[in-house]
């Protein structure tokens, strides 16, 4: 994560982006609007400080809502579990881990399970994936084992589970922009892992989110923008430009990457703008960008600023979230540790005109 020195009071109170406001130089002079939506929530502060909190994943309880768990990395510690109302459930101590995801109904030692999986740079020379169990009942965390990701410093890092066989794989991003894809399986006594495909981005890159309807993968390269890979084993390390760093739209770093599905393949795709904390927008059918927002103050609960990781999971989650729920962390929870805000999906959507 990049700390930047936060942008001129008077860009705060302002609904535009400027050349004035960018942290960068912006690649054109057009302003871009930037809506404002509300924090809703917060999560308890991690307990490392300064840098630390950095990347959530959610799993929706589809019978009852309000039970839904947050997972989120404290990256000099392990792994936390929140509530919705923002109190810590569980804590696992696991190392340096970096970006997480989860995928419900997986098989995990020969019985159906919530599969949490993360990227793990405690040995920054040997990257490597962590695995472990989520008791949704108790929220608790078992470790199942870490195994080597053939990256070096292990930095992003995505599942995707294929839509034709369910089979599932993980993407490791290293800090160098080489991106290793690894098969893995946890139905046995001891869970496996296998490299079967990598690619390399020529700069930093962290923030990746895997499309499993679509078989689509989307990668970060921090100062460069998003790139759109197929997520196929067999894909190859052809690669498209999905969208630029351009200083107005999108602000480096581009940090964290997240998918709100919206039938066989629409939706949208959501990229942190580090540079200027905001978050923009984009369709996930043809690319088109629709639009950006901030994160604000409300009812006590602080806005976000220099975000890494984010999250958004569709469906009820509750009053609050009744068309969706989105997680983002928030690197300025002063005078606490750094935590992750609570939005509205259905916020979003009707501030920026998706529906």
């Amino acid at each position: 994560m990049r700390i930047t020195g936060g942008l001129p009071p008077i860009c705060i109170s302002l609904m535009l982006v400027t050349a004035a406001c960018a942290t960068r130089p912006p690649a054109t002079t057009a302003s871009v609007v930037t809506a404002e939506i509300p924090a809703l929530r917060e999560t308890a502060a991690v307990a490392s400080q300064r840098d630390a909190a950095d990347d959530p994943a959610i799993w929706r309880d589809v019978r009852r809502p309000e039970n839904s768990l947050i997972v989120a990395t404290d990256k000099k510690d392990g792994l936390y579990v929140y509530g919705l109302d923002g109190k810590t459930r569980g804590f696992l101590e696991a190392g340096r881990v970096n970006n997480v995801d989860l995928r419900g109904d997986v098989v995990i030692h020969g019985a159906p399970g919530v599969l949490v999986a993360a990227s793990d740079r405690t040995d920054r020379t040997v990257g490597k994936v962590a695995l472990f169990a989520l008791d949704t009942r108790t929220a608790a965390l078992t470790a199942l084992g870490a195994l080597p990701a053939q990256v070096g410093e292990a930095y992003g890092f995505c599942l995707y589970r294929r839509a034709a066989d369910r089979a599932l794989f993980a993407f490791v991003v290293g800090k160098d922009g080489l991106i290793s894809q690894l098969s893995i399986d946890v139905s046995g006594p001891a869970p496996k892992a296998a490299v079967v495909r990598q690619m390399k981005l020529a700069t930093q890159s962290e923030g990746c989110v895997a499309d499993d309807r679509t078989g689509q993968l989307y990668v970060a390269e921090e100062d460069v923008g998003v790139w759109r890979f197929s997520a196929a084993p067999d894909g190859g390390d052809h690669r498209d430009a999905f969208a630029k760093v351009d200083g107005v739209r999108l602000v480096a770093d581009s940090e964290g990457l997240a998918i709100l599905p919206r039938g066989r393949n629409g939706g949208y795709l959501v990229g942190s703008s580090q540079g200027d904390s905001a978050y923009a927008v984009w369709n996930l059918r043809d690319g088109a960008y629709r639009g950006r927002f901030r994160i604000v103050a409300h009812g006590g609960v602080d806005g976000t600023s220099d975000t890494d990781g984010v999250e958004i999971a569709a469906g009820d989650f509750g009053p609050d979230f009744p068309g969706g729920l989105m997680v983002a962390q928030d690197g300025d929870n002063s005078p606490q540790a750094q935590n992750f805000k609570m939005v509205s999906w259905r916020a979003v959507e009707k501030a920026l005109g998706l529906r």
